[in-house]
């Protein structure tokens, strides 16, 4: 099974439903997961209070793996490349690049060690995916 890496989005509805967990759970089994350093920013950006623990649980079991995948140098500037082609196409402005810019490094780094990305964010990440193959499967929970 191939390698996958979770966007963020699944993460977050993961700790806001148990059932959702539950599915997450299901469509995970067997497979290699990795954390991106990026959804783990957000996290941890993003996380109640009550939350907090369930993600440092999340960041430790990553590490002590070795999955936690980090944007090297090329990975940054394939993604300013990929956004700079998107404000072209779709016309976004500074603030839409700005809030695409997580979502392109986790695409390109995950790109780069060809892990597939699962998201419930489709539109960004099919846009992304016009400009730069790399591996993405779209899911609902």
């Amino acid at each position: 099974m191939q390698p996958s890496l979770l966007d963020s989005s699944i993460y977050i509805s993961a700790l806001r439903s148990e059932k959702t967990a539950l599915a997450l759970e299901r469509l995970t089994a067997g497979a290699i997961l990795w954390l991106s350093a990026v959804v783990l920013q957000e996290l941890y950006a993003g996380a109640r209070e009550g939350h907090r623990e369930v993600v440092e649980r999340w960041e430790r079991s990553f590490q002590q793996s070795g999955r936690i995948l980090v944007p090297n140098l090329s990975d940054w500037i394939d993604a300013g490349k990929v956004l700079r082609l998107l404000a072209g196409k779709y016309d976004y402005e500074k603030t839409g690049r700005g809030r695409l810019t997580n979502d392109a490094l986790i695409a390109m780094s995950a790109g780069r060690m060809g892990i597939r990305v699962i998201t419930v964010n489709e539109k960004d990440f099919r846009k992304l995916a016009e400009f730069r193959d790399f591996p993405w499967q779209f899911v609902t929970l």
